[in-house]
């Protein structure tokens, strides 16, 4: 009688895939309202000069966190 031992990496480098692209999803967040934060301290003549509207940014948030 033998036996058969196989491990699977898939399920591994599917846990490490989700935790990659959560990380990325997250600092693209972050990115999204640190910029956010910038554009509306300019004044609504510069936003709407370079294509941005003030109240969808402020919907979008913003982020005052030093990280």
């Amino acid at each position: 009688m033998t036996l058969k031992t196989t491990t699977s990496t898939r399920a591994g480098g599917n846990f490490m895939r989700r935790a990659f692209d959560r990380m990325i999803e997250a600092r693209s967040i972050q990115a999204r309202r640190y910029v956010n934060g910038y554009l509306l301290s300019l004044d609504d003549a510069t936003l709407t000069a370079h294509g941005y509207d003030r109240e969808k940014l402020e919907r979008e948030g913003t982020s005052t966190s030093a990280f």
